[in-house]
């Protein structure tokens, strides 16, 4: 076996951080390094007792955690939707606390000792909350971007929104992060969007396999139960694909683009524009074929359009079971 795939995670538990996490535990094919928490599905003090009180029910505290942005950049997102994972952010499932704190450190300052710390192109990050995190980190430490060799995002759409018509929630909250790490950073970045989050789904047979298979199963299972994020084919686990993507990249298609994000003050606000790459090279400049682009002025982000949803749902029944 090829040896595991150094990473960070970046998130905001959450219940489908939740299950991303489980599933980056008990997958072989990757090494956590470390959590960092940031603002988004709840305030940042209960994301962060939530990660601390995972890896706990995980056994794997042994797992550095640092507290990062407590808001946006720029503007602070405001929505009066009922928060879909319950009040404490795990579907009401209410876990021990962790015995081990959350370092002093910012989430930034870890994240930078661990890439100082590591090879060149070695570690990827999956950000699976706004990123805010990320775009500070960038701003801060720019001379550790090339120990990143990917940058696995769950975050946008091409199609509809899921927090206003056209932007996704964790674009949505901050999109002046958004914009420095999607389209300033010169990352390889891989978006994880609404267009094939959607159908990663579990249903109510899943759960009851779960809840059959282990105690964390069980756990598990009881939190996407409380999940309000539910439509006809299930519960959508929007960041466990970004983390299975990571696992098995084999489970997403990708098409190479170049992205924008709408910061303005308007209804598009948050929305992420997506210019694809045309076959075979051919670049077009405002709808004017141009001549073959040369590679390194192809875009270097690969936005997901494709998923096997059944290899998906084999793979965390699989894992967090």
């Amino acid at each position: 076996m090829a040896a595991p795939t150094p990473l960070v995670i970046d998130c905001d538990p959450g219940i489908d951080d939740a299950v991303g996490l489980a599933l980056a535990l008990a997958s072989p094919e990757v090494d956590l390094l470390a959590v960092t928490t940031v603002a988004g599905n709840a305030p940042l003090e209960l994301t962060t007792a939530n990660a601390l009180r995972l890896l706990r029910a995980f056994g794997r505290e042994d797992i550095p955690v640092a507290a990062g942005a407590d808001r946006a950049l720029v503007r602070i997102a405001v929505h009066n939707l009922q928060p879909p994972h319950g009040q404490n952010g795990l579907g009401g499932v209410d876990l021990p606390v962790g015995t081990r704190p959350a370092a002093k450190d910012h989430a930034v300052e870890l994240l930078a000792r661990v890439l100082s710390e590591a090879a060149p192109r070695s570690v990827t990050i999956a950000a699976i909350g706004p990123l805010t995190n990320i775009a500070l980190l960038l701003a801060l430490h720019p001379e550790l971007a090339e120990r990143i060799d990917r940058l696995v995002i769950m975050g946008g759409s091409t199609t509809r929104g899921n927090i206003t018509p056209v932007a996704e929630f964790n674009i949505w909250t901050d999109p002046e992060a958004a914009q420095r790490v999607l389209a300033g950073s010169g990352l390889d970045v891989c978006l994880v969007g609404l267009d094939v989050t959607r159908r990663a789904t579990l249903d109510e047979p899943d759960l009851a396999t779960l809840r059959t298979a282990s105690t964390r199963g069980g756990l598990l299972a009881d939190m996407i139960d409380g999940y309000g994020d539910h439509g006809p084919a299930g519960w959508p686990l929007h960041d466990a694909l970004a983390i299975a993507a990571v696992v098995d990249p084999t489970l997403i298609e990708t098409r190479g683009a170049t992205i924008e994000v709408d910061t303005g003050v308007g209804v598009a606000r948050g929305q992420t524009v997506c210019f694809f790459e045309p076959p075979k090279g051919k670049g077009v400049i405002l709808g004017i074929p141009a001549p073959d682009v040369a590679p390194a002025l192809r875009p270097r982000a690969q936005v997901a359009v494709e998923v096997d949803a059944a290899r998906f749902r084999e793979l965390l029944l699989a894992r967090i079971g």
